[in-house]
């Protein structure tokens, strides 16, 4: 790999690794629709002048159907409820729980026939699945099992978000359908977010947000998509194992989180369940889940 594409991939670890902290600093003061309307519409204003002068939103807007489905499942679903969940759990813990989305989309794909699941990927399900075992187990207790259903359907959304791109809108722009997707999510969170409108804007949780929108949703795309375009869209994602690294050392260097036995045992078993599971995998989509 070039110089240039390691700092992309660098920068994408850590783009993509950075948001649950954000969205935990933001939940403490603001209500998680807020914060979910916030970030699309920053995204979306930033990112739709591109999309406009390279004339990609058209082809878009013509499969609205299928858009509006991976909008559902992969951004107005999870960012809201990744954000209640993080009124209840640090964001070291919904960072790695998270990090189980390659092992579900493993699940699906075999289930609808896509992909075969040999000894290898069957290990790696094995392993993966012990180390959420291990989180869950060691470090959530029963009051916050609302919390945990939540990151359970954001990581069902999120696996399910590169299956509709790779089957349903593979041939279209990547930039017009990121574009479209934070739009439609904006304008759905719009009637709920005017009615948990603030009364006060305190500088962490206002900064978190504009941080949310422009570093970890518009910048990220354009940096994911220059990264694609200098090492490949297969090794591009392999950016989904450091992400949790990064939320981790985040959380508990910067917002004094705990490191939890449940970390320490579950961290590396999902991560090495996810290489394992995936390790041979076809190529991925060049839009790929907007991670949270």
């Amino acid at each position: 790999m070039s110089k240039r594409g390691w700092l992309l991939f660098l920068g994408m670890g850590v783009i993509w690794g950075v948001p649950y902290a954000m969205i935990r600093v933001a939940v403490r003061d603001f209500d998680p629709v807020f914060v979910a309307f916030g970030r699309t519409l920053l995204g979306a204003l930033v990112l739709a002048p591109f999309a406009l002068y390279s004339k990609v939103l058209w082809p878009v807007l013509r499969q609205w159907r299928w858009v509006l489905v991976y909008t559902l499942v992969e951004i107005t679903g999870p960012w809201l409820l990744i954000g209640h969940a993080e009124t209840r759990l640090t964001s070291s813990t919904v960072g790695l729980l998270i990090a189980a989305v390659p092992l579900i989309a493993i699940v699906i794909t075999t289930r609808l026939g896509h992909e075969r699941l040999d000894m290898r990927r069957a290990l790696g399900l094995v392993i993966g699945f012990a180390g959420v075992t291990a989180l869950v187990g060691l470090d959530i207790d029963v009051s916050n099992l609302g919390a945990l259903a939540a990151i359970g359907v954001s990581v069902i959304g999120y696996a399910l978000g590169p299956i509709i791109i790779d089957r349903k809108l593979a041939d279209l722009p990547p930039i017009g359908v990121v574009t479209a997707s934070l739009a439609i999510a904006a304008a759905l969170y719009l009637p709920f977010a005017l009615w948990r409108v603030p009364d006060r804007f305190p500088a962490g949780a206002s900064w978190s947000v504009v941080g949310l929108g422009l570093l970890c949703t518009a910048l990220a795309f354009v940096v994911f998509f220059a990264l694609i375009g200098e090492v490949g869209p297969s090794r591009a994602t392999v950016i989904t194992y450091i992400n949790p690294a990064v939320a981790l050392l985040i959380g508990v260097s910067l917002l004094n989180e705990p490191l939890t036995a449940g970390m320490a045992i579950g961290f590396p078993l999902v991560i090495a369940g996810s290489i394992l599971g995936t390790a041979r995998a076809k190529d991925r989509p060049e839009v790929v889940a907007a991670r949270a």
